[in-house]
């Protein structure tokens, strides 16, 4: 099929061109993951309550999220490079299906420092999607964090 100008482009020779196609399945995905892990945020929280440390909450969403069926790993390591070189290590509270990591609090409140742990953790793992999550309170606090590409 041709344009105005007699060119063939890809995306008319076919309706469903490739790269068009993952972009868009890459941004559902995302968004119905998050979706997903909201929901067993808030569901830990109803379950439990305040009041408990952060690792209670950890365990829990740990469970839930794998209930769901995503895959969920706790305390995975981010070494930090400087040069070639180790300089440090942390640990992200959680990482869900390899894209996503959730940074869990139980604090007063989420401050300015607590969004540039999660920043540093995204830009160590070049992970793009960070959840703070801070289990203190009537309600759990969100907080999306994204860097770009």
């Amino acid at each position: 099929m041709k344009n105005k100008s007699g060119v063939t482009t890809p995306h008319q020779q076919n309706s469903k061109w490739p790269f068009e196609e993952i972009k868009r399945i890459d941004v559902m995905t995302i968004r119905d993951l998050t979706y997903k892990i909201n929901g067993a945020i808030f569901e830990v929280h109803r379950t439990l309550g305040e009041g408990f440390l952060e690792k209670v909450y950890e365990n829990a969403l740990l469970v839930e999220l794998r209930n769901q069926g995503l895959k969920t790993e706790s305390q995975v390591p981010i070494p930090v490079f400087y040069k070639d070189n180790l300089v440090g290590d942390y640990f992200a509270d959680l990482v869900v299906e390899d894209q996503i990591i959730i940074e869990l609090k139980t604090v007063d409140e989420l401050t300015a420092v607590h969004q540039a742990q999660l920043i540093h953790y995204l830009k160590a793992t070049k992970k793009s999607l960070g959840l703070l999550v801070n289990f203190k309170g009537k309600k759990a606090t969100i907080r999306r964090l994204a860097l770009n590409a």
